[in-house]
């Protein structure tokens, strides 16, 4: 049997949170019933943070009343604190993703904590959501490199990952906040997370600024990493960092890993048509998704 890598789409909350058009909560829903079609079984369906700070997020409540159910589909909520966890379990969130964070020159901007604050959080309210009987997931952002302070040293982010597990996290995300990371960085990073973290399992997610996205999906899956985040048509960013752009694409990263003989689950094409459906009727702007141009291959002219 080909070896399964499950995409967690995370185009409607990092895709749109950063996003210059806010789109309406109809918009939204009709984006996760695309997604949905097209194969997409886990996502990012809403952020609880203050809709000040994130606009975009506004709505995640009623997101979260209205995401179909019943359909196999598992939606996370983000939360950076006891008040979005306590708002997530009030929705029903299927996950909840707490964020972790590296390095302090972000994490103060972005939730304002350090990186042993956002741990020491963790630790206390890591409980609601056990009671909750709800999984909860940890990400560490900006784990390959913050830009206020640079480099990232790798053994905070070990520290951060031993701290998430004994929290009871089930799941640790390596977040590439901004885009800074190598395939070796990326090797090297999963090998410290493994020791510090042995009984969790791992997940990676990449920004694509600077064009090393696809080559650390790479990385990771030959790490023996099976479960990478990606955004449809690559939209996506943070609005806390400066310069930060998309994720990689959902299209372009299961494109890459169906030909190398993995299986996805998720309809290429249908993803594709999710894609160019984001340009053209939702967000009406230009994607930066490769396959949204060129199609799959072999295409339809080869056919």
């Amino acid at each position: 049997m080909s070896r399964q890598i499950e995409i967690v789409e995370v185009g409607p909350r990092d895709g749109l949170q950063n996003d210059p058009v806010l789109l309406p909560t109809e918009v939204k829903l009709e984006f996760i019933d695309r997604l949905i079609g097209a194969g997409v079984t886990r996502m990012e369906a809403a952020s609880f943070v203050h809709p000040k700070l994130v606009p975009a997020m506004a709505d995640s409540d009623e997101i979260m009343a209205r995401v179909p159910r019943g359909k196999g589909v598992k939606y996370i909520g983000l939360a950076l604190n006891e008040r979005g966890m306590r708002r997530a379990i009030e929705c029903e969130c299927d996950e909840i993703n707490f964020v972790m964070v590296a390095s302090k020159g972000f994490g103060k901007r972005n939730q304002n904590a350090t990186p042993e604050e956002t741990a020491d959080l963790l630790d206390r309210i890591a409980i609601l959501a056990h009671d909750a009987q709800i999984p909860l997931s940890a990400t560490i952002s900006v784990a390959f490199g913050d830009p206020f302070d640079g480099e990232v040293d790798i053994a905070v982010v070990a520290e951060l990952a031993r701290r998430a597990e004994a929290a009871g996290a089930v799941e640790i995300a390596l977040g590439d906040t901004i885009g800074v990371a190598s395939p070796w960085d990326v090797r090297a990073r999963i090998e410290a997370v493994r020791d510090a973290a042995p009984r969790s399992r791992l997940r990676l997610h990449f920004h694509n600024t600077r064009n090393t996205a696809l080559a650390n999906v790479y990385a990771a899956v030959e790490a023996g990493v099976d479960v990478i985040d990606a955004s449809a048509g690559g939209i996506g960013g943070c609005p806390f960092a400066p310069r930060a752009t998309g994720n990689v694409a959902t299209e372009d990263v299961v494109y890459m890993l169906h030909r190398g003989g993995y299986e996805t689950g998720i309809d290429l094409d249908k993803m594709i048509e999710t894609a160019q459906w984001l340009e053209t009727d939702a967000l009406k702007h230009n994607i930066e998704s490769m396959l949204s141009k060129a199609g799959p291959f072999p295409g339809r002219l080869a056919e």
